[in-house]
């Protein structure tokens, strides 16, 4: 093993309190004593929770442009798991030296399980000299960094639009050019009282739907939970101002408090038209709104986000899904190959885009011209690109911490508090960050 032993591994990261999340780090214990593969038949193991990615590789594979002088053959053994399931499995294999993937789809939310004590080191290909050549080109690579090495690839940039009822502005005199989300508020409380309509959502359910709506906020307005470094800044005027902006948005019905985002009290809402206009990720477009309103085609728009009036930027981000290369397997180079021209192409990214919706994560393709004709049937014919790639150069950068977890269990609890009435902002914040510092001992 490259640092520690076994037994001081398990008793640092159970120091740590991660107890057998911490686990991945044994990885490099068990080095396979099969000879690397370097050409021929590879026949990859890959692990994923969304049929899309399965239909996408498999798409892939078949292109005869994509994998036009690959040393390897590829073919699929997949599994599909939900994304904790996939990160607890590949960690109880790791532990026992068993047989983990050897291309492994991360949920964003997951990552954090594999950010200390060289957990991530052990387990996963370093990816610096592979995305080296594409220098700031290559965007969303913060989320799945330790100490600035990238071990994950993400899907798709999953950016942050205001999506609206192009219909339902014009019935009810709503610009569709607001430049402030103060604006914004101010007509989605004049539809809440007149027409009980709102312009937005905010999630009342479980904890990491809260957390990650306040999160998606934050985000635009400049702020963050952590730097770069992995320390904490959610401590800031920029935190307190964005609670402060989601409970003045659902006490006035502007923001429409749902438990859940995509469950059956939405889904009602978007039918019947109380729900105007929401601010979520390019995804909602297939997953939120095709597959409850079907019905609304045409009837609605994207737009870049409105700006906080005290900063930020004109778009945010929220979810994702990174792959990762197990290290240190026969199959690791093969793996990594098609990781590669699958992620890092033109081509593959523009697959990726036809099969799965997933935006480019290549900063250049946002004004590729295939990709800008582009127009969405479900948008109203609108060329979606337009919007993209304004926001795509506004994106704000999202770092995660090994404590990411702990946060968001302390922090939704008040974050609902706040937007119920049961407390102020202030006081839900400062709330938070004293549990979480006792937990982290900070």
């Amino acid at each position: 093993m490259r640092d520690l032993s076994r037994r001081h591994l398990l008793r640092a990261a159970s120091g740590a309190g991660l107890g057998l999340l911490a686990a991945p780090a044994l990885a490099a214990c068990g080095t396979s004593t099969a000879a690397p593969l370097r050409s021929g038949r590879a026949q990859i193991s890959l692990w994923t929770h969304d049929p899309d990615y399965i239909k996408t590789f498999r798409s892939a594979i078949k292109d005869v442009s994509l994998m036009r002088g690959s040393r390897f053959d590829f073919g699929l053994d997949i599994t599909s798991s939900a994304p904790a399931d996939i990160m607890t499995r590949m960690i109880a294999q790791a532990v026992a030296d068993g047989n983990t993937p050897d291309l492994a789809g991360l949920n964003v939310d997951q990552f954090p399980r594999v950010m200390q004590s060289s957990i991530a080191e052990n387990l996963f290909v370093d990816l610096t000299e592979t995305v080296r050549p594409l220098g700031d080109d290559l965007l969303k690579l913060s989320p799945y960094s330790v100490d600035g090495v990238p071990y994950g690839l993400e899907s798709g940039n999953a950016i942050t639009v205001l999506y609206y009822r192009q219909d339902l502005f014009d019935k009810y005199r709503v610009p569709e050019t607001l430049e402030t989300w103060e604006e914004f508020l101010e007509h989605g409380a004049r539809l809440s009282a007149d027409h009980k309509v709102s312009v937005g959502m905010i999630s009342t359910g479980d904890n990491g739907s809260i957390v990650n709506g306040f999160l998606q906020f934050l985000l635009q307005r400049g702020g963050g939970f952590f730097n770069t470094a992995g320390e904490l800044i959610l401590d800031s005027p920029e935190s307190l101002e964005v609670l402060e902006f989601m409970t003045r948005g659902v006490r006035s019905g502007a923001l429409m408090a749902l438990p859940d985002p995509y469950g059956s009290a939405c889904a009602a809402a978007l039918k019947s038209g109380r729900l105007a206009a929401t601010a979520m990720p390019n995804w909602y477009n297939a997953a939120g709104l095709q597959a409850n309103v079907p019905e609304q085609k045409g009837r609605w728009r994207i737009r870049t986000l409105p700006r906080f009036t005290g900063g930020g930027h004109i778009a945010s981000t929220m979810g994702g899904t990174a792959f990762a290369v197990l290290k240190d397997k026969p199959n690791s180079d093969a793996a990594l190959e098609l990781l590669r021209r699958v992620y890092l192409s033109r081509e593959g990214q523009i697959l990726r885009y036809r099969f799965g919706g997933y935006l480019p994560t290549l900063a250049p393709l946002y004004n590729d011209p295939e990709l800008a004709a582009t127009k969405d049937e479900y948008l109203g014919g609108q060329k979606a690109f337009e919007i993209y790639s304004a926001a795509a150069a506004d994106l704000p950068l999202f770092y995660q911490a090994a404590s990411m977890q702990i946060l968001s269990d302390v922090l939704g609890g008040q974050i609902l508090d706040a937007l119920k009435g049961r407390t102020s902002p202030t006081a839900a914040l400062k709330a938070g960050l004293k549990a979480y510092r006792q937990q982290v001992k900070r």
